[in-house]
Order: structure tokens, then C-alpha cells, then sequence
């Protein structure tokens, strides 16, 4: 396969995680899965027609250059939603392919609307208002400027939906802010409602990510956008601990879909007072029998992980030690000397009983699981498996 590693893909359990989620949101509520970040690191190129098989019909992506990505590999009805990026340049590609568009500015939404007058085909927009999140959104001071634009461009879009963003659903401390969204997003649908035209009624109201599908439930409306759930993965503990106490369970309905895999390189042993790797961060109290893996923090593997980090080879957990190079890491073999050269490596996964969890995983590299996903780079191959 000409790498030092590979990630797979379970095609089992990203269709468990999308039963569950479609249990927690009912069948008809649109599930736009979000693939943003090389679908969180997992690989947009297996990813798409993966999840298409699993039944989604819809994508969500940040920018121009990946809902390029996601078109070239989609079925023919599936519908890609850009939430961010788009250059003016990019949105005459974006109307003649009937990809949506968020609108989160008067300067985008005069631009889409001029090219689409320009060359007589409607965009699809998603007015994006702001609630409370400070990020991107129409503050309610230019929705009356919206109207006018609307007004003025009749036949030249199709309003798919009205949205917005919660600020921080995932925890329980800003309950207050996220309510006050709500009801500010509630205010800015009546005020669309009151122009009665027809083509002021979005085709859906959406509000949910992940975290607020879980947590607040009545903003699931017509559409979630779910990225982390999808992957095995609850936004933060404290979502999992709400959802195994609404629902009086302790097991984790989700399953991890990704594992990253690689193999022993070579094997030495160290003599009793010797250093091992750069620097003098590791010494061998010991005779020690160690085992090089060609993965290191060009691969995605954090340095911080130096002396921290634990694979499993053989069923067994072993010890990352000394310091982790750009192109390898060095595995004390202590739990089991008998380990061979090509042996498998679990870097994230399953071997055994055993599990290296993105969760603890990125506890040690004090990373997010959303930041520890999306920086596995683009370059280690990706397999799909049952």
C-alpha cells in the first residue's frame, strides 16, 4: 500500500451510529451530514458514498474547494449545503450545480442574487441570522434590508432554509445563552411570516448541530446538521452523561468508526543505563526490549505524546517511550517480549479486549476529539470495512 500506516472505515458502525440518529430525530427530519475537516479526519473520499449507502441524501460542508470534493463523488439526487466559504468567483458554480448556499451577509446575498439574475437560474440560500453566537449571521438590525433584496430579485433564488448556530449546546453552563437564541430565532421567524409571500417561507428551519440534538431536542425542526455524532462520537462527556440519564441506560448507543492501524518496523534491545531516542528524556533502568513503529507527528502522531502515549500490539497495552520523532515512535516490550517484526499496531482502536480510544487518545495530547480527527493527515490511506 506504499504507507507507514492506514485508517479504516467500519461500515457496520456508521450504520448503527444512523439508526440511533434516526431513532433521535424521527423519519422525517432531514439528516444533513456534516463532512467538514476531511469529513473529521475520516476521509471525504470514502466517507460520502459510504454514508450514501447508509441512506444520507444530504451533505454539509465549510467551503467552496470541499463541496467540490463531495460533488464529484455524490449520486445524482443528493443535495451539498456550503456553511461557510464561498468566494464571489465560486458562487456561478455553486447556482448552475444546485448547491445551497448559507447567506450570512448583505455583500454575499447581493452577489448570489446579481449572478443568478445574471445568468437566469435561481440560488438556493440558507439565510443565516444571528441569535447570539458573535460568529457568522444577519444581525436582526439588516433583516429589513434582506426584505428589500428579496423583494427586489423575485425570481432569482429559492429560500431552502432560515438557520443559526447555538453557541455552546454541548454544555450545560450556557443553558441560558442558548435559550436566549432560541427565542431570538423564534422572533426572526415570525418577522419572515408576517410578509405572507410565499417565497419568504423557507423549505426548512434548522438549528441543530449535534450537541443541540441531544440536549435540546425541540430544535430539531426540519433539518440537523450532525458531524461528530455520525462518527461515533458524543460532543462532550456531559452530552453522553444527559443522554444515559434522560434515557435510564449506561451503554453508549454509538460506535467509533474509525481505527488507525500500523506495524512493527524493526526490534532491539537496550542495555541497562542507556538512553533511548533524542535527547535524554528516557532511561532504561533495565535491559529492555523495545520495538520502532513508523509513525510519528508528521503522521498525526502528537509529540506530546512523548513518554505518554500507549498502543496496543498483541492484545496487550504498551508504553510509547522516549521522545516521538517526526517519522517513528519507539514501544517498550515489556507486557510481551515476544512480539515480531510486522506484528499489527493499534494506534486508535480495537485489538482484543483492548481499546485505544480517541477520547483517551486525546486526553494525553490535550486535543479535542474533533481536533485530534481532523489532523490526521490527508495522506495516510483510508479503507472501508464491514
Amino acid at each position: 500500500m506504499f504507507s507507514t500506516s492506514h485508517i479504516e472505515i467500519s461500515k457496520s458502525a456508521l450504520q448503527n451510529n444512523y439508526n440511533f440518529l434516526r431513532q433521535l430525530i424521527g423519519k422525517d427530519v432531514v439528516l444533513s451530514s456534516v463532512v467538514k475537516g476531511n469529513a473529521y479526519g475520516h476521509g471525504i473520499e470514502n466517507f460520502v458514498p459510504l454514508a450514501e449507502e447508509c441512506g444520507i441524501r444530504h451533505f454539509s460542508v465549510f467551503s467552496a474547494d470541499e463541496a467540490f470534493e463531495v460533488e464529484k463523488l455524490k449520486a445524482e439526487n443528493t443535495q451539498i449545503m456550503i456553511m461557510g466559504m464561498i468566494g464571489d468567483e465560486e458562487l456561478e458554480w455553486a447556482i448552475r450545480t444546485a448547491i445551497e448556499v448559507y447567506i450570512f451577509d448583505l455583500e454575499r446575498l447581493q452577489a448570489g442574487l446579481s449572478i443568478a439574475q445574471k445568468i437566469q437560474i435561481p440560488i438556493k440560500i440558507h439565510l443565516e441570522m444571528e441569535t447570539g453566537m458573535n460568529r457568522l449571521g444577519i444581525p436582526k438590525k439588516e433583516i429589513p434590508k434582506v426584505f428589500e433584496l428579496l423583494e427586489k430579485y423575485p425570481n432569482c433564488y429559492i429560500l431552502e432554509g432560515i438557520c443559526t448556530h447555538y453557541a455552546g449546546a454541548e454544555s450545560i453552563a450556557n443553558y441560558v445563552r442558548v435559550k436566549t437564541q432560541i427565542i431570538n430565532y423564534k422572533k426572526i421567524v415570525k418577522r419572515f411570516k408576517r410578509k405572507k409571500a410565499p417565497s419568504f417561507f423557507p423549505k426548512k428551519y434548522h438549528t441543530a448541530c449535534s450537541a443541540a440534538a441531544i440536549a435540546y431536542p425541540q430544535t430539531q425542526m426540519d433539518m440537523v446538521r450532525i458531524g461528530i455524532l455520525q462518527y461515533g462520537f458524543f460532543p462532550t462527556q456531559e452530552t453522553l452523561i444527559q443522554y444515559l440519564k434522560d434515557n435510564k441506560t449506561l451503554q453508549d448507543p454509538l460506535k467509533r468508526i474509525l481505527s488507525w492501524k500500523s506495524r512493527v518496523m524493526t526490534i532491539k534491545e537496550v542495555e541497562a543505563g542507556e538512553f533511548i531516542g533524542y535527547g535524554t528524556s528516557f532511561l532504561a533502568s533495565q535491559k529492555m526490549k523495545i520495538a520502532i513503529v513508523p509513525v510519528g507527528y508528521a503522521h498525526g502522531y502528537s509529540r506530546s505524546l512523548s513518554n505518554m502515549g500507549r498502543v496496543l500490539i498483541r492484545g496487550e497495552r504498551m508504553a510509547v517511550v522516549g521522545v516521538v520523532n517526526m517519522n517513528l515512535m519507539i514501544i517498550d516490550l515489556e507486557k510481551n517480549p515476544n512480539v515480531e517484526i510486522g506484528d499489527e499496531v493499534i494506534l486508535i482502536g480495537r485489538q482484543g479486549d483492548q481499546e485505544i480510544s480517541v477520547a483517551s487518545f486525546g486526553e494525553m495530547s490535550n486535543q479535542l476529539n474533533y481536533e485530534l480527527l481532523t489532523r490526521l493527515p490527508m495522506n495516510i490511506p483510508r479503507k472501508v470495512v464491514e
